[in-house]
């Protein structure tokens, strides 16, 4: 464990039970989304680099028209 979460860890021990149920929480609900994050990216690389070439290709042969924001 890192020092700063040790720190973080005591002040946390120091606070009521309902307080630190409610921080527990949220950091595993914080730790599940980025797990979440992770899994859907580690399985769109392929969906991502195949409209990556794609887009290359458009540009490429002159399929893409350039456009600001408030142009969409």
């Amino acid at each position: 464990m890192t020092e700063l979460l040790e720190q973080a860890v005591l002040k946390i021990s120091q606070l009521p039970p309902i307080k630190q149920n409610a921080i527990a929480t949220m950091i595993l609900e914080e730790l599940d989304d980025e797990a979440q994050w992770e899994t859907a990216f580690a399985y769109s690389q392929d969906k991502l680099t195949k409209l990556a070439e794609k887009t290359r290709e458009d540009i490429k042969r002159g399929r893409v028209k350039k456009m600001g924001f408030d142009e969409l």
